[in-house]
Formats: C-alpha cells, sequence, structure tokens
C-alpha cells in the first residue's frame, strides 16, 4: 500500500501534467480559430471560381488537356497529409488506418506533406517518393509545390491517377479522414472551405451567367485547371490544420479532465489514509492511557 508521501507526490506531479495540458488546450484554441477562420476566407474565392470553370467548361466544348487525360493503369500517387506533431487524438491514426486499408498498393507512390505521414510510410515500407512540410498557415506556395510534383508524376507517364489523403474539418468534435482524386480531372467540383457548421455545394452547374472570354474559352481554361489544382491543395492544406488543432484542443481538454479527476481519487485515498493514521494514533494514545491508569 503506497505512503501518504507517495499519494502527495503523485497529486503534485498529476497537478503539473493538468497545468501542462490546460496550457496546451488554450494553445489550440487560439490556433485553431486562425485556422477556421483561414478556411473561411477562401470560401468566396473558391465558390466564385468554381462557377467559372463550370461556365468555361460549358463553352469550351471538347477541350483536350494533359490534366483531364483519363488513363487505364493501376499506378497511383497518394499525397498523405498528416502532422508534424502528435498530441492530437487519433486525427492521424484514423486516416493512415484508412488509407493503408483501401488506397496503398505496391503501385503506390506517396509524397507526404507531414512528418507522421512520412514516419509511418517508412515504417510500414511504402513507396515514399518525397516529403514536404508546411506551415500553420499553409502558404499558396507550399501548396504550388506539393501539387507541381505530383502532376509532373502524372504528365511523365509514372502515375496513372493522383489521389490526396486529408482529415475534414466538420466540426469543433468530428474530423472525418478523406481521399479525393486529383488527376485526372474528370469534373469540376465545389472545394470545400471546411467550416464548423457550414457546406460548400458542389452543385455547379454551367451556363447560368454570362461571361465574355479572351482569346477563348479553351485558353482560359488551359491557364485555370493549373491553378484549380493548386487551390484545391491549399484549401485542403488548410481544413487539416483546423482539423489538427481542432483535435489537439479536443485531446487536451480530455486529458486535463481526466486529470482532475485522478487529483480527486487521489486526494481521496490520501485523506483515508492520513484519517486512519490518526484513528491508529488515538487508539495507541488511548490504549496507552488506559493501561497506565491500571
Amino acid at each position: 500500500m503506497p505512503s501518504t508521501r507517495d499519494i502527495r507526490r503523485r497529486i503534485k506531479s498529476v497537478k503539473n501534467t493538468s497545468q501542462i495540458t490546460k496550457a496546451m488546450e488554450k494553445v489550440a484554441q487560439a490556433k485553431m480559430a486562425k485556422a477556421q477562420q483561414a478556411a473561411l476566407a477562401g470560401r468566396s474565392y473558391a465558390d466564385l471560381m468554381n462557377r467559372v470553370l463550370a461556365e468555361v467548361v460549358t463553352h469550351a466544348g471538347d477541350f483536350d488537356h494533359p490534366f483531364m487525360e483519363s488513363r487505364g493503369g493501376d499506378k497511383r500517387a497518394l499525397i498523405l497529409v498528416t502532422t508534424d506533431k502528435g498530441l492530437c487524438g487519433a486525427l492521424n491514426t484514423n486516416l493512415l488506418r484508412k488509407v493503408s486499408d483501401e488506397f496503398v498498393t505496391d503501385n503506390t507512390r506517396v509524397l507526404s506533406a507531414g512528418r507522421k505521414g512520412a514516419q509511418h510510410a517508412t515504417r510500414a515500407g511504402w513507396d515514399l517518393a518525397a516529403e514536404f512540410s508546411y506551415g500553420d498557415p499553409p502558404t499558396i506556395g507550399e501548396a504550388r509545390a506539393l501539387a507541381k510534383m505530383a502532376v509532373e508524376l502524372f504528365e511523365d507517364g509514372e502515375v496513372d491517377h493522383v489521389d490526396i489523403a486529408f482529415t475534414n474539418f466538420i466540426n469543433t468534435i468530428t474530423q472525418k479522414p478523406e481521399v479525393q482524386t486529383l488527376l485526372p480531372i474528370t469534373e469540376i467540383k465545389g472545394v470545400s472551405a471546411g467550416v464548423e457548421g457550414e457546406e460548400t455545394s458542389t452543385d455547379l452547374p454551367g451556363g447560368t451567367t454570362e461571361f465574355l472570354f479572351e482569346p477563348s474559352a479553351e485558353g482560359v481554361l488551359g491557364e485555370l485547371l493549373p491553378h484549380y489544382l493548386n487551390f484545391q491543395v491549399h484549401q485542403i492544406l488548410l481544413e487539416n490544420r483546423a482539423s489538427e488543432h481542432s483535435a489537439r484542443m479536443v485531446a487536451m481538454k480530455n486529458a486535463t479532465d481526466n486529470a482532475n479527476e485522478l487529483i480527486k481519487d487521489l486526494t481521496l485515498e490520501y485523506n483515508k489514509l492520513r484519517q486512519a493514521a490518526i484513528t491508529n494514533e488515538l487508539l495507541e494514545i488511548t490504549t496507552a492511557q488506559m493501561a497506565l491508569g491500571n
């Protein structure tokens, strides 16, 4: 049975841990708010760009572009977007489990965006083609570098498909691992900003607005598709950051709550031992007095 001194030491240790997790929760909460604002900031731009692209596709007719070339092969490149740090619950674990079970094969080349994904790919023996890092918040330059390598693999014929795996920010409590196809571009879809309580419609029909294209719809579409791809990767990086900070905030809050519960239990155990020690001392004193009285 532990002594009261051992329990006091353990209570002090748990209190120190609780202070650390509480501080980390506050930091993650502040970063999550900024990440959510960053995702929201690109929402109107994403909506307008997708509507313009839908309109261009309508006017371009039988347009041919390398990004839209469908192939029948099974060689695949997977952009794996994870975090650089841990302490964010099961965020990375859920994504890596989904990717491992459904998407990674012997013909898959992995482009890792985030240290955790690269570490897992190395341990699992995956074909890790490159490792990228991205800041907080991610920049369009970082997204462009990541998309550039994926495009080069696709255009050189080294892969037939390019997918991107990330964690979509649904709300503060819920983050959903998803895998989307980047190349080939078979249809123009809305890019979700991943903001809590809101959804982006992917129903973007063409022909609803009058646009004048110079020099031609084909020329405009050829210039917009690379930008569309870069922006899509950038928006996904923003979503993953929002998911990371949200998951870390929840994980640190749970850790703090568990530490406080443990402190209560240890304090109760300490008080019981202390009360038992006091009772034993009183019994010894009473017994001694009775012996002296006799």
